[in-house]
């Protein structure tokens, strides 16, 4: 699967039509809002501080705002990070590559990537994403990852990245709406946190 970027060198209208794309859902009147549903319902408080990793126009992070959370989404895609900033003025928007480090200042309370968007990062980005990432998770934090199986990354190995970045699962579903995932599954929504040696009260 070719990653962002390339995808952005192929046709550099691209940005404005994923986001035409998605504003005619919305006018569809199509659910946009499940993974914000999960990630509210996963939230210990509200208010809780969340980060939008790979966040797009903000369509996760916007919904999550509204149910009175604080909000930061990076995107390493300008034009996307400008229409969030347009459509969700109350959010933090931030320009920012996760393969090179470039999260947002800040502990959260939880990390959500939504829309694929550890397929779309570089095979050998995936690791050192996920170590920042983890990085800026607070000790009792979690993150919830979900993309589609047929992108080039398969879900062992994606669960192998995030132990290598100091991360362990505490959950995996099939869906967004936590259906059960199974071997026929063709999605996966993961939730991790940091292993023994980074969460309160384990270990020694």
């Amino acid at each position: 699967m070719p990653t962002w970027k390339e995808v952005l060198a192929a046709n550099p209208d691209h940005s404005e039509q994923y986001a035409a794309r998605w504003r005619t859902f919305a006018a569809q009147g199509r659910d946009l809002d499940g993974e914000a549903r999960l990630i509210d319902a996963l939230a210990r408080k509200r208010g809780s501080r969340i980060l939008d990793a790979g966040c797009g126009t903000g369509r996760v992070g916007g919904v999550l705002a509204r149910r009175g959370h604080e909000v930061t989404g990076v995107d390493l895609d300008p034009v996307l990070i400008r229409h969030a900033t347009t459509d969700f003025p109350d959010c933090r928007w931030e320009v920012g590559d996760l393969t090179t480090g470039d999260i947002p200042d800040g502990e959260f309370d939880i990390i959500v990537s939504a829309g694929n968007v550890m397929a779309f990062l570089p095979a050998d980005g995936r690791v050192s994403a996920l170590a920042a990432l983890a990085g800026a998770l607070a000790p009792d934090g979690r993150m919830v990852i979900g993309f589609g199986s047929g992108r080039g990354y398969g879900f062992d190995e994606f669960i192998g990245d995030a132990a290598a970045a100091g991360l362990v699962p505490q959950h995996r579903w099939g869906t967004w709406e936590i259906d059960p995932l199974t071997p026929e599954s063709d999605f996966m929504v993961t939730v991790l946190v940091h292993g023994p040696e980074r969460t309160p009260g384990v270990g020694i």
